[in-house]
This record gives structure tokens, sequence and C-alpha cells, in this order.
């Protein structure tokens, strides 16, 4: 639990964390289509339409992969 005194010492790092965490979860769920469709395209040997999904794919993924790690980051000093 946080006491009153974690709280005021945190101030608006609390709001950067749930802002990165919302943002992470809401990606990491809508992400799961595009990167199989990613995938069937490059199996597909469809590489105009795998590029073209993959423009958008990766920027997302490699957001999800970073913010997944800062997370972590962020919320291990309290499961020391």
């Amino acid at each position: 639990m946080v006491d009153a005194a974690e709280k005021a010492a945190l101030g608006g790092i609390q709001y950067l964390y749930y802002f990165i965490l919302l943002t992470h979860i809401f990606l990491a769920a809508i992400i799961i289509p595009f990167v199989l469709f990613s995938l069937l395209r490059a199996f597909q040997n469809d590489l105009v339409k795998h590029r073209r999904i993959s423009r958008i794919t990766w920027p997302m993924w490699f957001y999800v992969a970073v913010t997944g790690v800062v997370v972590y980051i962020m919320i291990s000093p309290y499961y020391k």
C-alpha cells in the first residue's frame, strides 16, 4: 500500500505512469491483428501489401515493446 507521503513525493510521475500503462495496454490489444495480417502477407509473398501494413505495425509494436520495459522499470521498486 502507498501512504500519503509516497503519493506526495510522486507528484505528476504517477499520471505519466498511468498514461504510459494505458496506452501500452490499449496498443498491445490492438496490434495483434496487425501483426497477424502482416505475417500472413509476408508468408504469401505479397510484399506490396506486407510493406503497407508493416509501416503501421512496426511503430506500434516498437512502442509497445519499449513501454513494456518502461512500465516494468517504473513499477519494480514496489516489488522489492
